[in-house]
Order: C-alpha cells, then sequence, then structure tokens
C-alpha cells in the first residue's frame, strides 16, 4: 500500500471531472481505476481480477431475482391492488387520496425494494386520481417522490445487499428487519404532515366501502402483499437464504400474475425480462467497477486519510456523525445511490463503526436513508426526475412543494443515527443479536 498524493487526486480528481462531464457514472469509475493503475504501474490483471471478484458473489444473486420479482409485480396489476387496499384503510381521512399514496407506498416498497420503482408504478395511477380530485400537481409529486424513499428501507431491498456485499457480509436478514421500524415512522411521518397540509387546504375525503367491498380488495390484495412475507419471513427464520427466498418469490409473483389475476398476457413475460435485464446489466457492471476503484481506495490507503480529516475537524461523536450524514446528503444530491453505497462504505465504516462503535446494522440503515433522502433531491435525484416527468411537473415547483417533506425526513434520519433501538430493536428480539 502506499499514499502516493499524485495518485490520489488522478483517482478522485479525474472520477469527479467525469461525472462533472455527465460520463455515466460505471465508465467514470472504470476509467479513472485504469489511468490510475498505469500511473502506479500495477499489473491490468489486478484490475481485471477485481472486478471479477466483485460479481462473484452468491448473495448477489438475489438482486436479478429482487429485480425480476418487482418487474413482475410492478406491470401485474398489484400496485393497483395496493391503493385500492390504501383507501379503504385510510382513504376516508381529510386529503384521503395523499395517505392512500404514502401507505401503498410503504406496501409495495416491501415488494419492489425501489423508490424509481415506486414512483413510476404508484405515481403513474395516483398523481392523476389526486390532480382530479382537486389536488395541487406540485403537492402529488412531493407526497409520490418523498413516500417512495420508504421502498429503500423497508424490506427487501436490493440495495441492503449491496451495502451487506460492501461491508464485509453483515447480516442480510438483520438489515432486512432494522429497515422495517424506520420505514414505518417515516411512512406514518409522512402521513401526518399530508394530513395536516390536507386540512390547511380543503382537500377532500374518500368514499366509504362496504363490508362485501372491503372484503374483495382485503383478499385481492393479500396474495401480493404475500410476496414480501415470503421474501423476508424466509430470510428471518433460516428456511431459505437471501438469494432461495428472492428466487421463490420470482416464482410464486409469476403465478400470481399471470395465472391469477392475468391483467396482462403471458407474452408480456419478455419484456419484463428484457427490463429486468437492463437493470442487471447496469447493476452487475457498477458494482464489478466500483470493486475495482474500491482496490485503489485501498491500496492508496484513502479511507485512512478520510478517518484522520474528518478526526482532525473534531472528535465530537455527534459532531462527527452530524458531519457524516451531511456529506452524504451532498454526495446523494450528485451521485445516484448504488455506485455511493459500493464507495462510501469502506471509506466511513471504520470511522462509524471502528472509531465511534456504531452497529454495521444500524449504519446500513443510516446509510440507506441518506441516500434514498438523495434519491429525492436535485440535481441528480432520479425519483424526482421520474416523479415530475409522471407528474408533468417542473423540477423547481416539485423541489419546492417538497420542503416540509424534506424536514420530517430529516427529523427521522437524525433519530436513526441517534437512537441505535430504532434500528436495532427487532433484529435484537426476532433472531437474539
Amino acid at each position: 500500500m502506499t499514499t502516493d498524493p499524485i495518485a490520489t487526486w488522478l483517482l478522485t480528481g479525474s472520477f469527479g471531472i467525469l461525472l462533472v462531464l455527465r460520463v455515466p457514472i460505471t465508465f467514470a469509475l472504470a476509467f479513472s481505476t485504469i489511468a490510475t493503475t498505469f500511473y502506479l504501474g500495477i499489473p491490468m490483471m489486478t484490475v481485471v481480477q477485481q472486478m471479477l471478484y466483485g460479481v462473484r458473489s452468491f448473495s448477489l444473486l438475489a438482486i436479478p431475482f429482487f429485480i425480476l420479482a418487482g418487474q413482475i409485480m410492478g406491470q401485474g396489476g398489484i400496485s393497483r391492488r395496493m391503493i385500492d387496499f390504501s383507501n379503504l384503510i385510510v382513504g376516508r381521512t381529510r386529503g384521503g387520496l395523499a395517505q392512500v399514496n404514502v401507505l401503498a407506498s410503504m406496501f409495495f416498497g416491501g415488494i419492489s425494494g425501489s423508490a424509481v420503482a415506486d414512483v413510476s408504478s404508484i405515481g403513474s395511477i395516483m398523481m392523476p386520481m389526486m390532480k382530479k380530485k382537486g389536488y395541487d400537481a406540485d403537492y402529488s409529486v412531493a407526497v409520490t417522490v418523498t413516500s417512495a424513499c420508504q421502498g429503500i428501507i423497508i424490506p427487501p431491498s436490493h440495495n441492503m445487499i449491496i451495502y451487506s456485499l460492501a461491508a464485509g457480509g453483515v447480516s442480510i436478514g438483520s438489515l432486512f428487519l432494522a429497515g422495517i421500524l424506520p420505514g414505518v415512522i417515516l411512512g406514518l411521518s409522512l402521513m401526518a404532515l399530508s394530513y395536516a397540509i390536507a386540512v390547511r387546504r380543503g382537500y377532500p375525503r374518500e368514499r366509504s366501502y362496504s363490508w362485501s367491498e372491503s372484503l374483495k380488495i382485503a383478499a385481492n390484495a393479500f396474495l401480493g402483499l404475500l410476496t414480501a412475507v415470503i421474501i423476508v419471513g424466509g430470510v428471518i427464520s433460516g428456511v431459505f437464504t437471501a438469494t432461495e427466498s428472492a428466487a421463490i418469490a420470482c416464482v410464486y409473483a409469476f403465478a400470481v400474475t399471470f395465472f391469477w389475476y392475468r391483467e396482462v398476457p403471458l407474452k408480456r413475460f419478455l419484456s419484463i425480462l428484457y427490463a429486468t435485464l437492463k437493470t442487471l446489466a447496469m447493476v452487475m457492471s457498477l458494482i464489478a467497477s466500483a470493486r475495482a476503484f474500491g482496490y485503489l481506495l485501498a491500496y492508496l490507503r484513502i479511507p485512512a486519510q478520510v478517518t484522520d480529516g474528518l478526526l482532525a475537524v473534531t472528535e465530537h461523536p455527534v459532531l462527527l456523525l452530524l458531519l457524516i450524514n451531511l456529506m452524504l446528503l451532498l454526495l446523494g444530491m450528485i451521485m445516484d445511490m448504488a455506485p455511493l453505497i459500493l464507495i462510501t462504505t469502506p471509506i466511513l465504516y471504520p470511522i462509524v463503526v471502528g472509531q465511534l462503535g456504531m452497529h454495521p446494522v444500524q449504519f446500513g440503515i443510516l446509510l440507506m436513508l441518506n441516500l434514498g433522502i438523495g434519491l429525492c433531491t436535485p440535481p441528480v435525484g432520479s425519483a424526482l426526475f421520474v416523479g415530475s416527468a409522471v407528474g408533468r411537473t417542473s423540477i423547481e415547483a416539485a423541489t419546492r412543494a417538497m420542503l416540509p417533506f424534506y424536514l420530517v425526513m430529516l427529523v427521522v434520519l437524525l433519530l436513526v443515527t441517534f437512537v441505535s433501538g430504532l434500528t436495532l430493536w427487532i433484529p435484537e428480539w426476532l433472531l437474539g443479536r
């Protein structure tokens, strides 16, 4: 290992310049890694081996299955059933459709595990409904985009699998369980804020349902919700690994979508596979490039230098955690979630877990929530862009409408940061560790 300052600036500087030039993140990581490797005189085969090691993990097999299950359920009518079920529960409150939006994202987040999937699936149904009922367009986008953050931390989430890999094998089952309580608290907080805004603006309530209608809606939603139960239940019970439970969920989702709901023809499965493969190719190439980039970070002792730099600013645990949160929020504004997990985990893990003694599972949820908020913030928040496009609202108008929602998410982030029981209570209760 070395602390060559020129190599350090070459690696980080070229990466930053390429990001500014809007080069795709995978190519930016790969180019900066190759350039630095040539400068240091490291054999290129070492980089190739690191890239191969990055994707040769059994745990990563869960990611394509999670993506496929989410694609099947997203296109097979599950999002509409989640909306109907949520409407049954909370639709009769003031501003009922906003409450439905948040609750449906909470349910669907447990299936798709993706904020962008929630925005596109739930938002394409909810935002036109809300505007038709008199809700402001920017408010509809704000509710949809911020509530989709729950999909990042409510299990299952393929981003938690990526963190588990980057952190050296943190229990995926514990991460899944740790996200439940913060995800629910975030959802309830957003619902409370949505209700307060609805009362002030006079948004309408939704109609009530008869017993027969209620039973029919609940029965239709049950099979979709069972997908998340299969995944999470299988992992925490020890019956399945995360990969096995994801594969079983795919088979179950396929059967329910094409042979029970039957809203889409079987030939649609080819387009679902194509969409899954496109997403998977991006994710796996990103993981491979980030692994090689991370190897050079470790080789140049950059994590140790960052640790020393942060400790030179302050050694107070509270201030240090606030500083780390601020850094992650700022990074989330300019980069997507998966590469940030892969890049920041090996850098911050020694500080937060090694120096400050935070549990690796708690740090994982803290990281997920920080970067999830980044998906909702300009200039590069992908969930914000998708929500604005679906809701046909400008980024500026949506961002202004989201300001009070940002405040709520930041409060929940501080709770996750400083109240360890919020993330560790359920894993310790159910898994005993």
